[in-house]
C-alpha cells in the first residue's frame, strides 16, 4: 500500500516535459543494475534495449542476469526480453514495434516505463522515431537487375527519387543501387501503403537520458572480469548446447561477440581457449568504443545526455542520476 501510494504520488510531479527515462552506456559498466535501481525507486518498469537479450536461450553469453531484477527484495518488472527464437532474424523495425506496445501498456498502468541498454540503433530508433520498414525482398526486379549497366540502374534510382540522392555512393555500388530501387518502388507501392495503416501506432515519447561510463581503464578491468566469470558459468557449454539444439555455427557467429569467438573456438580456428579469450577480450574493448561512438552521434543529432560521473561506485551514481532527475523536475 505504501509503495502504491509513493507511486502515485511521483506519478503527480513528473512533469510534462517527460514521460521516461532512457538508461544508456556502453557494455560493462553496470546499466541493469543501475537501471533496476531507478525502476525500484520510481516504481516503474524496465523495458531492456538489448539486440541480443531479446533471443530465448542467449542467458550467459548476452548476461542475461534475470536475477538482477530485484531490489530490496522488490522485484522490478521488465520487458523485451526472451520474446524471439533464434531462428528467427529480430530486426530494428520488430523492436521498435514491440517498444511502442509495451511503453503504451507500462504508461496505462500508471507506471514510469525505464528503457535500459546498449544496443545504440534500438535506443536511436525510439528516442528519435525512425521511420522505418520491414521492405520484402523484390526477387523479380533482383533477377531483373542482374543484367542490367549500373548507369542505367543509376538513372531509374535517380528518377524514383525526384533527381535527388543524398548520398553520391548510392550511385557508384551495384549492390547498393539495387537495394535502393527495392526500398522505393515498395515505399511507392500501394502494398506499403495498406502495411503502414497497420503498423502500430506510435506513442509520443519524451524521454529523460541518462548515460553512464567509466574511464577507459577500469572498464577493461570490468569487461576482462566479467568475460572469465561467463566463460567460468559455463558460456561454452551455452553455445555447444544451442548448436547442438539446431543452430548453426553461421547463426551463432552472426550474433557477434561471445557468440562468434566461441563457436569459432569450437570449430577448432582457435589454438586453443586461452587464445579465444584474449582476443575476444579485445574485441569487447573495441566494441565499448563503437558504442560511445554512436553516443556522441546521437548527440550531434541532437539527443541530451546527462552522463553520470564515472565511478564505479553504485550508489554515488544512483545519487547522481536522482538529482538531474529532481534537476529536471522529474521527480
Amino acid at each position: 500500500m505504501l509503495r502504491d501510494l509513493q507511486s502515485l504520488l511521483k506519478m503527480d510531479s513528473i512533469s510534462p516535459s517527460y514521460n521516461c527515462i532512457v538508461l544508456l552506456g556502453p557494455t560493462a559498466v553496470g546499466k541493469t543494475a543501475l537501471g533496476v535501481r531507478i525502476a525500484d525507486f520510481l516504481s516503474g518498469e524496465i523495458v531492456s534495449a538489448d539486440s541480443r537479450q531479446v533471443y530465448k536461450g542467449l542467458d550467459i553469453g548476452s548476461g542475461k542476469d534475470l536475477a538482477e531484477y530485484e531490489f530490496c527484495g522488490h522485484a522490478v518488472p521488465y520487458h523485451l526480453i526472451d520474446i524471439a527464437e533464434l531462428s528467427c532474424e529480430y530486426s530494428v523495425f520488430l523492436y521498435q514495434q514491440d517498444f511502442y506496445k509495451v511503453f503504451k501498456l507500462i504508461l496505462g498502468k500508471g507506471k514510469i516505463p525505464v528503457i535500459v541498454g546498449g544496443t545504440g540503433m534500438y535506443l536511436d530508433a525510439v528516442i528519435r522515431n525512425y521511420d522505418l520498414l520491414p521492405v520484402p525482398e523484390n526477387k523479380e526486379l533482383r533477377e531483373w537487375a542482374k543484367d542490367v549497366p549500373l548507369e542505367e540502374l543509376g538513372k531509374m534510382l535517380l528518377e524514383l527519387k525526384g533527381g535527388h540522392i543524398h548520398v553520391m555512393r548510392d550511385l557508384l555500388e551495384r549492390d547498393r543501387v539495387i537495394k535502393a530501387i527495392e526500398i522505393e518502388k515498395f515505399v511507392q507501392s500501394p502494398e506499403c501503403d495498406a502495411f503502414k495503416k497497420n503498423l502500430e501506432a506510435r506513442p509520443e515519447i519524451r524521454p529523460l537520458v541518462l548515460g553512464t561510463t567509466l574511464e577507459r581503464a577500469t572498464l577493461r578491468a570490468n569487461i576482462r572480469k566479467r568475460l572469465y566469470a561467463r566463460l567460468d558459468s559455463g558460456m561454452i557449454e551455452e553455445v555447444e548446447g544451442l548448436h547442438s539444439q539446431g543452430a548453426s555455427w553461421e547463426r551463432l557467429e552472426r550474433l557477434g561477440l561471445e557468440y562468434r569467438f566461441v563457436s569459432e573456438f569450437l570449430e577448432g580456428k582457435f589454438s586453443s581457449k586461452d587464445e579465444m579469450a584474449e582476443k575476444l577480450c579485445i574485441a569487447i574493448g573495441q566494441f565499448a568504443k563503437r558504442q560511445e561512438t554512436w553516443f556522441r552521434g546521437m548527440e550531434k543529432k541532437g539527443v541530451k545526455i546527462n552522463w553520470l560521473p564515472k565511478i564505479p561506485d553504485l550508489d554515488a551514481r544512483f545519487a547522481a542520476a536522482r538529482e538531474f532527475m529532481e534537476d529536471q523536475n522529474f521527480l
